[in-house]
């Protein structure tokens, strides 16, 4: 039987199975306390650090290698990150493009890049059938480590990367984004827009590109994150395999402290639109943040929540300001945004910025009424399982526990540290944390009619 015959009749078989069975059978979490995650962690022989999930559920395997290479590393030559990781999908050792793309394709797995401000990520998804799964992990660890970089790839690559950046240089929304985070970090590296700059990405050279993979593609700046029907065993041997390729290195630096603005402050940029996009906010908190339950929590009832929220029902529903509006916080490796957006009419601007920023203050004084508490804690914690219901979920959380050296029973202990939060501990983290003097606001839209 060939190989490609090989996978239709196991996917055949995978469907009967799924059929089979209730959707409950089928998800790894089975109770909102998220019980039966069991991770297990270890270093590789090169320094990898490596997060392990047994779902032995379905014949299927979760891979995601996380590289402290977002484009925080970008430093005089922003894009370089998002271009490095988006060339992973182009040809690398001694296969083109096209044949990579047909290895994944024929044994049925899944391959995808991304890169943010803090991470590049690289995923497989393949099932593990050992004449699939080989074939696929081969092909896999080859991308990761040795791209090819070939001058008419990177051209067309870099053509495209400056084809995204005109299209948000027309985006009132993406214009906004740039002024507000180059507002609030000024020369921090998270300042700096993660697609670059038309200048910026024109200059980036193949030695460039190279330089960047050589010291940020390491074992020792690596995450590995692996969910599914394998044993930790396998999993070891997995992750072995897949540094084999890879320079040890060193993991990347620290990155710098965030400063908060000193005061606030409001910048405008005309554009011919009849709406005008509005964002509010200031440096927030980071990954592992002490307060992070208690500012989580309290924003869900602020503007998380979509029309449950404060921002929402008097912005929205109350006013007819918005048709959209909400709050949100960001953590990152070191304090990431807290933002407060919406988008309304011109002649609404001025109405809907002094409404936002006074819920703002009014939730900082005086928190929310213990029937909000209750139901955004309802809510939380309710919507928690399905937000953990798949092995892809759970390979994304895992990898995020491991990058941002979150305690191993994270999602053990979700449901219990939301429940644990009170009014008092909401209103003293946001009186501590959140500074209406020092909120940065940034409009982009057209003058009112």
């Amino acid at each position: 039987m060939s190989l490609r015959n090989s996978v239709v009749f196991l996917f055949i078989g995978l469907l009967a199975v799924s059929c089979s069975k209730s959707d409950n059978d089928e998800t790894v979490i089975q109770s909102s306390k998220g019980e039966g995650v069991k991770i297990q962690t270890w270093k590789s022989s090169k320094g990898a650090k490596v997060m392990f999930v047994h779902a032995p559920q379905l014949p299927m395997i979760d891979i995601r290698l996380v590289f402290n290479a977002g484009s925080a590393r970008d430093a005089a030559q922003p894009g370089i990150a998002r271009l490095t990781n988006n060339m992973l999908t182009k040809s690398a050792g001694q296969w083109s493009t096209d044949q990579i793309a047909e290895r994944f394709e024929e044994v049925g797995a899944n391959f995808s890049t991304s890169a943010l401000r803090d991470m590049a990520i690289v995923s497989l998804r393949s099932l593990t059938d050992k004449a699939l799964l080989d074939q696929a992990v081969n092909t896999f660890k080859v991308v990761v480590s040795k791209p090819m970089f070939k001058p008419d790839e990177v051209k067309h690559e870099k053509s495209q990367q400056l084809i995204s950046i005109q299209n948000q240089l027309q985006s009132p929304g993406s214009i906004a984004s740039k002024l507000f985070y180059k507002a609030i970090y000024k020369n921090h590296p998270y300042s700096q827009p993660s697609i670059g700059t038309t200048e910026s990405v024109k200059q980036i050279s193949i030695d460039d590109l190279k330089k960047f993979h050589r010291q940020y593609y390491v074992s020792a700046n690596l995450t590995i994150a692996i969910v599914g029907n394998v044993t930790q065993k396998q999993a070891e041997t997995l992750a072995e395999e897949l540094t084999a390729g890879l320079p040890e290195g060193k993991a990347a630096a620290k990155l710098p402290a965030v400063v908060l603005p000193e005061k606030a402050r409001t910048i405008h940029k005309d554009y011919a639109a009849t709406q005008t996009h509005v964002l509010v906010g200031q440096p927030g908190m980071k990954r592992g943040d002490k307060d992070y339950f208690s500012l989580y929590v309290g924003n869900h009832v602020l503007g998380g929540s979509g029309f449950g929220s404060r921002i929402m029902q008097e912005i929205r529903e109350k006013r007819g300001l918005a048709y959209s509006s909400y709050s949100y916080f960001s953590p990152m490796q070191v304090e990431g945004p807290f933002i407060m957006g919406l988008q309304t009419k011109n002649k609404s601007k001025d109405e809907a910025l002094k409404v936002l920023n006074e819920l703002l203050l009014k939730f900082i004084n005086e928190g929310p009424t213990a029937e909000e508490l209750t139901h955004s804690k309802k809510n939380i914690t309710g919507g928690f399982p399905l937000r953990i219901d798949s092995n892809k979920d759970i390979t994304e959380y895992l990898a995020v526990i491991g990058f941002y050296n979150l305690p191993l029973d994270y999602l053990n202990t979700f449901n219990d540290k939301v429940n644990a939060v009170t009014i008092e501990m909401i209103k003293d983290a946001f009186k501590r944390r959140i500074h209406p003097d020092k909120l940065v606001t940034v409009t982009v839209g057209g003058k009112a009619e």
